[in-house]
């Protein structure tokens, strides 16, 4: 499976542009916000800019993942379940941790997991210690399913980086962070507790 395969449903309904540092803007877009009624200031068009265009990042992603997913059998949810089992110690976790990990509802982690398990990626293995409590424990078969997705993943999402250089990289992640820390009040501190 080529990236061209998934790629091609994007779409991009703008004017992509270079102002004179070489940096991309929409066109479309920054005349459409320069005729409004009330004149924004340099820092407000770029913040609208800035978050539009996160924006249409988010939902580009988010179809080309789901598409990558749905490709290998999986919804994006589904495959967010293996890939945070792969992650958990002994590849499982309590279905309660596992929706609060995915920010899902318990009611929505059990559907994942009654996809999963009736595939065979995931098995239900319930706490001898605690009857209350229900675990998703990735099975082989899941396990084989994620590596033989793995390298494929990880070289679309290098094209979609592409041109970008390590240090920008390096100054988007950074950016994003921000972003969630000041959506979310966390700060670096909590971060590392």
């Amino acid at each position: 499976m080529q990236f061209s395969d998934i790629k091609g449903d994007c779409r991009f309904n703008g004017t992509l542009a270079s102002d004179r540092a070489g940096r991309l803007y929409d066109s479309r877009f920054r005349d459409a916000l320069r005729s409004t009624r009330r004149p924004l200031s340099e820092k407000e068009m770029r913040t609208v800019e800035a978050m539009t265009a996160l924006r249409i990042t988010a939902r580009l992603t988010h179809g080309l993942m789901d598409r990558w997913a749905d490709k290998h059998g999986l919804s994006e949810g589904r495959l967010h379940v293996l890939w945070a089992l792969k992650a958990a110690p002994e590849r499982q976790l309590p279905l309660g941790e596992l929706a609060d990990q995915l920010e899902v509802t318990p009611r929505n982690v059990t559907g994942l997991i009654d996809h999963l398990e009736r595939d065979g990626l995931v098995e239900r293995i319930d706490d001898p210690a605690d009857r209350r409590l229900t675990y998703a424990r990735l099975t082989m078969a899941g396990a084989k399913r994620l590596e033989g997705m793995r390298e494929q993943g990880l070289e679309w999402q290098l094209k979609i980086a592409a041109g970008l250089s390590t240090e920008e990289l390096e100054q988007l992640r950074h950016a994003c962070l921000q972003l969630i820390e000041n959506m979310t009040g966390t700060t670096v501190a909590e971060k590392n507790a």
